[in-house]
């Protein structure tokens, strides 16, 4: 029979029964929650002097889970963003363990309790066609590598994919022809299909038409025919930024990673008139507030809405002149 404080059965559960079985969220989302119990067990180890399999759930009360917090974001160098992130996944335990072990509750509650940091947020960050041209300019497509990357990172910069849902990509996944398009599984276990522009379905063929790393089943795979990585899409990502900083210069003052693609595509939607509610389904948001994010970012929208508005238009100066003194009179009647 289960302890009722075996903290390591109770994490297991989670994860197992809980995360991956019932609920199906993203690989992504499990090694977030993943290393945030992997940073809280290590911080358990040097506070407490006990090791991850010692812990009871007693042990993870609130004061230690924000003592906790708090060594992120002052030892680690965390952001407010990163600090939230983690509070996020210790939320949604302690939500599994409420119904679990319910003769914690009390304790339970005041871990629920902790807040989230409010932090500024960023100007989203976008890149012009040109830019997006000028990265894509640095691919040597006289190598297999150039002709991968090359048609990686436009088909990223043209339908908005997530980095995950790249790199998860198999051959089967694009659908050249009429109608063209490519079908992917994104957060939620949801699938979408987003639509192909002309010249990403030339980059498609010809991409196809290159012989195959060991037999990959992979649309963009490694050397040694294995799925790419997050870190290896950024590496590789950074390496054509870095070239074409040397001759367009707007890029220099912007950190560009996979998702800044993402973001350029949803822009590029925006500016030629698109609903943001089709930009919701294209993107696969879940909430039409995401979407939203977009406009604040479009100077050119507001600029174009100034436009609109009718210009207040100064008054003549006048010079005075006081009222009759008999009309002032029979005014004041």
């Amino acid at each position: 029979m289960r302890r009722t404080n075996d903290l390591a059965v109770l994490i297991e559960r989670w994860f197992t029964d809980r995360l991956m079985r019932h609920r199906g969220v993203s690989s992504n989302t499990i090694a977030s929650y993943r290393d945030t119990f992997r940073l809280l067990f290590a911080f358990a180890q040097t506070r407490l002097g006990r090791s991850p399999s010692q812990l009871t759930l007693r042990d993870l009360d609130a004061p230690f889970i924000g003592a906790f917090l708090e060594d992120l974001e002052t030892q680690r160098a965390a952001s407010v963003r990163t600090r939230n992130l983690r509070l996020t996944a210790i939320r949604s335990f302690f939500r599994y363990a409420a119904f679990e072990e319910p003769a914690h509750s009390a304790h339970i509650q005041r871990v629920l309790a902790i807040p989230s940091k409010r932090c500024d947020k960023r100007q989203l960050q976008f890149l012009t066609r040109p830019e997006i041209e000028a990265i894509l300019g640095c691919t040597d497509r006289s190598t297999w590598l150039g002709r991968r990357d090359y048609t990686l990172l436009l088909l990223a910069a043209q339908t908005g994919l997530r980095v995950s849902e790249i790199i998860d990509l198999d051959r089967d996944s694009v659908m050249l022809g009429r109608g063209a398009h490519v079908q992917c599984v994104g957060k939620g276990r949801k699938e979408r299909s987003t639509p192909l522009t002309k010249v990403a379905q030339q980059a498609l063929r010809h991409w196809f038409n290159e012989p195959r790393k060991r037999g990959a089943t992979a649309l963009f795979p490694n050397m040694h025919g294995g799925k790419l990585s997050t870190d290896g899409v950024q590496a590789l990502l950074n390496k054509y930024v870095a070239k074409a900083r040397e001759h367009c210069g707007s890029l220099r003052s912007k950190r560009v990673s996979p998702h800044v693609l993402r973001h350029s595509a949803a822009m590029e939607l925006l500016q030629a008139g698109v609903d943001c509610s089709v930009i919701a389904l294209w993107l696969g948001h879940e909430a039409m507030e995401t979407t939203l994010t977009y406009l604040h970012a479009h100077l050119e929208l507001k600029e174009s809405a100034l436009a609109k508005l009718k210009p207040y238009e100064r008054a003549k100066a006048e010079r005075f002149r006081p009222n009759d003194r008999l009309l002032e009179f029979l005014n004041s009647l």
